[in-house]
């Protein structure tokens, strides 16, 4: 009897130990196949998002901006400038070579919280010319360095200078910022305070959350297209919450 008892128990450990290897060994595949951009979590349906797009800076190096065209993307978000002093190395030569292709292209900046917002109007509006059909300037507005929540910024200050950046954009290019946030940012600093500029949500895990007012969606950053060879093999994947006719005529003047 006690043999058989024995057995059984070696038997059920096995079981154990098996069951939790094919575990391991799924979540490992599975882990590799979302971090390598072979499947994503985030995944719009064409049919209800019909136009798709790409944001990118100096970090995908040189593009082939016709190759990269035409991979079913109607637009581009290109970093400009960051803070008060800093121009993406990459943003001349991309922002000329973009305007040649067939995409409807915007710049955007990423806000310091350091800086004025009378400083980085400056840069940003010394850095990017008018082109034909452009998309609004956008402001990029997230968490970042030693600025790692509300806690360790004076929101009120924050929103005050981003106002004044928003002002400035305006005026400068006739059609209001679109604010791009992450969750925390959106939460924190851009909701209730700038519901006048169109939103440009990152949330690359999961959907939008349910009331948040978004016209552009940031659903994926591990995304893999051609045309590009830079250190950063992927390349952020967007969507726009229109139609394609909605699109064309978007921002609405």
């Amino acid at each position: 009897m006690r043999e058989k008892q024995i057995g059984k128990s070696k038997k059920a450990k096995t079981i154990v130990w098996i069951t939790a290897a094919v575990v391991l060994c799924s979540v490992i595949i599975i882990g590799s196949l979302l971090f390598f951009g072979v499947i994503h979590l985030n995944n719009p349906d064409p049919d209800d998002y019909p136009v798709r797009g790409v944001d990118l800076s100096s970090y995908q190096g040189t593009v082939d901006w016709d190759v990269l065209a035409a991979q079913n993307i109607r637009f581009a978000f290109i970093k400009a400038t960051e803070g008060s002093s800093f121009v993406d190395p990459r943003f001349s030569d991309n922002w000329a070579a973009a305007a040649r292709t067939g995409l409807r292209i915007g710049a955007y900046h990423f806000f310091s919280f350091e800086s004025s917002g009378e400083k980085q109007a400056e840069l940003f509006c010394g850095t990017v010319g008018v082109v034909d059909n452009m998309l609004p300037p956008v402001v990029d507005v997230e968490y970042y360095g030693r600025f790692r929540s509300e806690k360790d910024i004076d929101a009120a200050a924050i929103k005050k200078e981003l106002r004044t950046l928003i002002d400035l954009l305006t005026a400068e290019y006739g059609m209001k910022p679109i604010i791009y946030a992450s969750s925390a940012a959106y939460k924190t600093i851009v909701r209730n305070d700038f519901d006048d500029c169109d939103l440009w949500f990152r949330s690359v895990y999961t959907r939008v959350p349910k009331g948040v007012d978004w016209t552009f969606w940031q659903y994926s950053n591990r995304h893999v297209l051609k045309g590009y060879n830079g250190k950063e093999r992927y390349i952020d994947m967007n969507v726009f919450a229109g139609t394609v006719e909605e699109f064309e005529n978007y921002p609405a003047r």
